[in-house]
């Protein structure tokens, strides 16, 4: 069924191999002969041909970026890896190898073609990602449980699936099984579905197809509604209130807190209104964050339009200097008197520096520009971020009240115990916190500090999420002109190298 390598040499995918095959291409000859002479980037290959090569690991493939087609059969590969970096790959071919679990395909989202056939394979799993799979052939492995196949159901672009070879093709029931539960499938094993046979499966498998569709249903459902939460989600993340609205920040701070549930037995001790700040808070944030979002859009239109409009500047600065200059050029190649043509040269020179200041000009009026606008959008956002954070105060007051009451109560609660006035039913571990002053009042202390440092770190983290927008739009700039700048200098240095051409040939004659 697969190839044995107790007597092949077994091979790497090393730079030698990569290098060869790509020049080999067939129907990329020129692109072949073109690495042939000087060398390629990989990035520019689309197909690959790897085949019987006596390939052992996958690997050294992450270069490949672009590749839509690749070819690894008849090899002696164990196992799926190394794939990741391929997320454009369409067509992928791993038969006639010696793999034993289908793995390492989650990156491949676009492939539509994959063959495992003439492997090891006794399970058909880890597929999920591959939404866009059209054909698979996984022929002449160790499928043997017909109920595998139903896994395949997810995938609604499936036309065209081969299982001959296996195990499982010798149950009597094969055929219509497929059907049944692969009801869009045109080819099965080679051969056209016939109608015939669909309309015996549906009548055959009615019940059990409901009772699939119904629990695919719930599974739907349920995963939209998960999705929802999330998406929810991300949004209060935006908007820095996540969990804000409802008991969550309340609950973390007694998650930790092991002598709360004990201090909560003390008489008088009801729960006080921390919920309710926390609601009103992420109601808060919710409502600063529609106007964080309508100032941020009006910027990055405003940036957009500062940049196009610097394009457009630097455009016709350049093709006026390319209009000058090349008229320029033209009366000095066809000078004869060379101090004539060096006082020409000389003038070229000092355009091109001109031509640099001018640039460079406008790009330090473009950053100015952006810096202005960021700093007013950044200044009112932080003037909102610090008004959400100015809600959590409150929760502290709150906790700093009820710590006091606390710590009233459990003293009263003390004294009683001593005097033996104290009547009321305490747990054991209740009991033990009041052997004496130090220890009840070092309980309620610790559980009011666990109680603070849960609110001061919500308080630091919703900040710090405010702050970060900032410094992001800050490096995004920060990229953006050292790019420009970058590729004003590559101009200026061609311009300056043609001009050191043309001084080396006039030397020359």
């Amino acid at each position: 069924m697969s190839r044995l390598y107790d007597t092949i040499e077994p091979n790497v995918i090393d730079e030698k191999m990569l290098q060869k095959a790509v020049e080999e291409q067939g129907p990329q000859e020129e692109l072949g002969q073109l690495a042939k002479r000087e060398g390629i980037d990989y990035k520019d290959v689309t197909e690959l041909q790897l085949d019987f090569r006596n390939i052992l690991k996958i690997d050294n493939l992450w270069q490949f970026v672009n590749l839509t087609k690749l070819q690894l059969d008849n090899n002696i590969i164990e196992k799926i890896e190394a794939l990741d970096s391929l997320v454009h790959l369409i067509w992928l071919d791993l038969s006639f190898n010696n793999i034993e679990v289908i793995e390492g395909l989650e990156a491949l989202v676009k492939l539509q073609d994959l063959s495992l056939y003439n492997n090891r394979i006794s399970k058909i799993e880890n597929l999920d990602t591959l939404q866009e799979l059209q054909v698979f052939s996984i022929g002449n492995n160790n499928l043997t449980a017909l109920e595998n196949v139903v896994y395949l159901r997810q995938f609604k672009n499936l036309r065209t699936l081969n299982l001959t070879g296996n195990p499982v093709c010798e149950n009597e029931q094969y055929s219509m099984f497929i059907a049944a539960h692969l009801p869009d499938l045109v080819y099965l094993d080679f051969r056209l579905v016939d109608e015939n046979t669909r309309e015996l499966a549906d009548i055959k498998y009615q019940y059990v197809i409901d009772e699939l569709k119904q629990g695919e249903a719930q599974a739907l459902a349920k995963l939209v509604e998960e999705q929802a939460k999330q998406k929810e989600l991300e949004h209060h993340k935006a908007a820095y209130v996540e969990y804000l609205n409802g008991p969550f920040l309340f609950e973390s701070m007694y998650a930790e807190d092991t002598e709360a549930a004990k201090l909560a037995y003390l008489p008088g001790m009801a729960d006080f209104k921390f919920v309710l700040i926390c609601e009103n808070l992420f109601a808060y944030g919710l409502k600063e964050h529609e106007k964080r979002e309508a100032e941020v859009s009006t910027f990055y239109e405003c940036l957009q339009e500062a940049i196009q409009d610097s394009q457009q500047q630097s455009t016709k600065i350049i093709l006026d200097f390319e209009n000058d200059s090349q008229g320029l050029l033209d009366v000095i190649q066809n000078l004869s008197n060379f101090e004539i043509a060096d006082s020409k040269l000389v003038k070229y020179n000092e355009d091109i520096t001109q031509l640099s200041d001018m640039l460079m000009t406008l790009e330090m009026q473009t950053v100015d520009q952006l810096e202005v606008r960021q700093g007013d959008v950044s200044a009112k956002c932080q003037i909102e971020n610090t008004g959400a954070a100015s809600l959590l105060p409150y929760c502290r007051d709150l906790e700093n009240h009820h710590h006091e009451k606390l710590l009233e109560i459990a003293i009263t609660t003390l004294e009683k115990i001593v005097k033996s006035e104290f009547d009321e039913e305490m747990p054991d571990d209740v009991r033990l916190l009041f052997v004496d002053k130090d220890t009840i009042v070092n309980a309620v202390n610790a559980s009011h500090d666990i109680h603070l440092l849960k609110i001061d770190n919500r308080e630091d983290d919703i900040i710090t999420k405010a702050n970060s927008w900032s410094s992001s739009v800050h490096k995004n700039e920060l990229s953006r002109n050292r790019n420009r700048v970058r590729e004003i200098n590559q101009y200026i240095d061609h311009l300056q190298e043609e001009l050191d051409n043309m001084e080396s040939l006039e030397q020359m004659e």
